[in-house]
């Protein structure tokens, strides 16, 4: 019962974290693309403490409700898409894929047809056409030079996930939740 309990706390306190993170796009300028992010850094503790079950259920709940509440809805749709399921995910993709040049592909596939189809969600189905008309300047290719972009930028936050996962494993837990890693 206990165990149960510290979930639903430590998953409440996750979610409100979670949320207070994505109600900052609408106070701070252009943070519709780090706010998402930073949201999905939190799922790390969430799945190293209480495992990937609660994470996910974390997940759905900060998901459905920033798509209700969050300002700018474009970020809570990259974190429903993409951000806010990867933290959880990238560990299962590592021990379930050896090889790792395969890992990087899998990867890239996942990011990449998730923010496309992310980006058709926010054109057609929230009807922001406003962000076809901002590329307009750069031509036809703006599109493919932009996700390309995109995928230099999942590379380093990949690294950094990662990164992070091993510091909270290995100082962050065992210093200041007197645990050992798993």
């Amino acid at each position: 019962m206990k165990h149960k309990s510290s979930q639903v706390a430590v998953g409440g306190m996750a979610s409100g974290l979670c949320l207070l993170i994505m109600f900052l796009t609408g106070l701070i300028p252009f943070s519709e693309y780090a706010c998402p992010t930073f949201a999905g850094l939190v799922l790390i503790a969430v799945a190293e403490e209480m495992g990937r079950k609660t994470a996910f259920l974390v997940y759905g709940a900060v998901s459905l409700l920033s798509i209700l509440l969050t300002p700018i809805k474009e970020a809570a749709i990259l974190f429903l898409f993409f951000f806010g399921y990867y933290p959880v995910i990238r560990g299962l993709l590592m021990e379930k894929i050896g090889l790792r040049p395969l890992r990087l592909v899998v990867k890239l596939i996942l990011f990449n047809a998730t923010i496309i189809l992310a980006y058709l969600v926010v054109i057609h189905v929230l009807g922001i056409p406003d962000i076809l008309e901002e590329f307009g300047s750069f031509g036809k290719y703006s599109a493919l030079v932009l996700l390309l972009f995109g995928d230099v930028f999942f590379l380093v936050y990949d690294y950094t996930v990662g990164n992070l996962t091993d510091v909270y494993r290995d100082y962050f837990a065992p210093k200041f939740l007197r645990k050992g890693r798993r």
